[in-house]
């Protein structure tokens, strides 16, 4: 058997995570297997359904490196080959017209609720007589397309992940609507179960991997597939990513679209490699991998039952070791974007270089990408703001002093270099008689306003090319 699977994400909104470590598995698995990845836009909710929604959930997943084998495929282009399922099931027996207005099912869920019993259709136009059609035809009803479930009915599959799973027909909410209403002899808009059943026979998909939150759509589904007498595909239902609380993420906890990580500076490859963490763990206990090393390993046997909690933490560490991995020329595009936003002057072709030396500098004090504006804001200002501590090195005994040295031979040096630096902090460490700790210290301070930052000799080159340091010096010393 070839392994064929799908992603299939709803343009409703951007691309979220849930969906994509969703895509994530079923990438992993077909390329396991040397399958076929099939990506299939479900854009049968008209009114809800975005273009720009659709691009960004095309440009998230190649961003991911979740490159498809086939599509994208548009249900919305496919309603012809639902409605042919639909009047399938009607001629077979399977399905059936139903009348019932939404005042009756509004009243029917009212006195459900008052009885305290779940909210379920009650089967009531199942049988109907083509005397009592012809009745709600001449009244003016537009009849929905009703899937017959019985209550006496089990579904059970073997689920890749969760091993057997059992639903009984009863507890489904009765006979299941799968076209909208429509004319008499028309049929309608098909819903969700439906055309996913559809297209899933169509698309040969051999495995549908999703969330567990479609575990009592699969029990409809399958009933669906007998249906229409087909064979029924194997399930696994993955754990959903939880928020730290421990309930399902949501657009309340902030951060869940996979455009937002982008910007707040995660990079491709490691925001795969988290993802492919949040449920299933590596047989050699690896946190760190590519997505064509974690293929390898990659099966249903060590995806956990349980839901993945979201760790900030790890995501920003698996996030530093790669961008510590990156070089200097591979991370300078990936930081330039956020320096432009940050309205910082420069010219990304003429101050290349000096661009990389900088790139060098910050590169391992970075766990995001976001992070480069903050930590070289001081070397694309020209003044900075003393913080409490600096203005205290600044002003401590011996610092003036210090400082009027190392600007004085500063300035006699256009250009410096990085043992002439070195040289210049000894010979005025022991001129004015001070601790090596007070200068660097003073001038850290008065270059940066903080007392803590990047390397300082490579600080005082970066300024010094672009004419920073000596101004700053002189504005200190007044």
């Amino acid at each position: 058997m070839t392994v064929r699977v799908r992603i299939a994400p709803s343009p409703t909104g951007n691309l979220h995570i849930g969906t994509a470590r969703t895509a994530v598995f079923n990438w992993l698995f077909a390329h396991r297997y040397g399958g076929t990845f099939i990506l299939r836009v479900e854009d049968t909710d008209t009114e809800r359904s975005k273009p720009e929604y659709t691009q960004n959930i095309l440009d998230g997943m190649q961003w991911l490196g979740l490159n498809w084998d086939e599509g994208p495929l548009f249900q919305s282009q496919r309603l012809d080959l639902y409605r042919q399922s639909i009047q399938a099931l009607l001629d077979n027996g399977s399905a059936y017209r139903c009348y019932t207005t939404p005042a009756e099912l509004d009243e029917l869920r009212a006195a459900q609720e008052a009885n305290h019993q779940a909210p379920r259709y009650d089967n009531r136009h199942r049988h109907l007589t083509l005397e009592q059609e012809a009745a709600f035809i001449a009244e003016g009803r537009r009849p929905v397309i009703r899937f017959k479930i019985e209550d006496d009915r089990e579904i059970s599959w073997i689920d890749l992940v969760r091993d057997t799973v059992t639903w009984k027909g009863i507890d489904l909410g009765g006979d299941m609507v799968i076209s909208r209403a429509a004319d008499e002899h028309e049929l309608g808009q098909p819903l969700y179960n439906l055309a996913v059943v559809v297209d899933d026979i169509d698309m040969k998909i051999t495995h549908v991997i999703r969330g567990e939150d479609h575990i009592a759509n699969t029990a409809k589904q399958i009933l669906l597939y007998e249906g229409l007498g087909v064979k029924v595909p194997e399930f696994a239902h993955t754990p959903l990513i939880l928020s730290a609380e421990g309930k399902k993420l949501s657009k309340r906890d902030g951060v869940t679209s996979i455009d937002d990580f982008k910007k707040m500076g995660y990079v491709a490859p490691a925001l795969v490699n988290y993802m492919t963490l949040l449920g299933w763990s590596s047989p050699d206990a690896e946190e760190l991998f590519t997505l064509d090393v974690a293929a390898q390993q990659f099966d249903f046997d060590r995806v956990n039952k349980a839901g993945g909690k979201f760790d900030w933490d790890k995501l920003n560490w698996i996030n530093s070791q790669y961008i510590h991995a990156m070089t200097a020329e591979q991370l300078l595009p990936e930081l330039i974007p956020y320096w432009q936003a940050a309205g910082f002057k420069f010219d990304p072709v003429t101050d290349r270089s000096w661009l990389l030396q900088l790139t060098s500098l910050i590169g391992a004090s970075l766990a995001r990408l976001d992070e480069c504006v903050e930590i070289s804001r001081t070397f694309f200002t020209d003044t900075v703001t003393l913080n409490e501590e600096a203005t205290a090195k600044v002003t401590q005994p011996g610092a003036k002093e210090v400082l009027t040295s190392l600007a004085t031979a500063i300035k006699a040096k256009p250009e410096l270099v990085e043992s002439e630096v070195q040289e210049l902090i000894k010979q005025v460490t022991k001129e004015q008689n001070v601790k090596k700790g007070l200068v660097m210290q003073s001038l850290r301070a008065a270059l940066t306003g903080e007392v803590h930052g990047p390397d300082l000799i490579q600080s005082v080159l970066l300024l010094h090319q672009h004419q920073l340091a000596v101004p700053r010096l002189d504005r200190i010393l007044g």
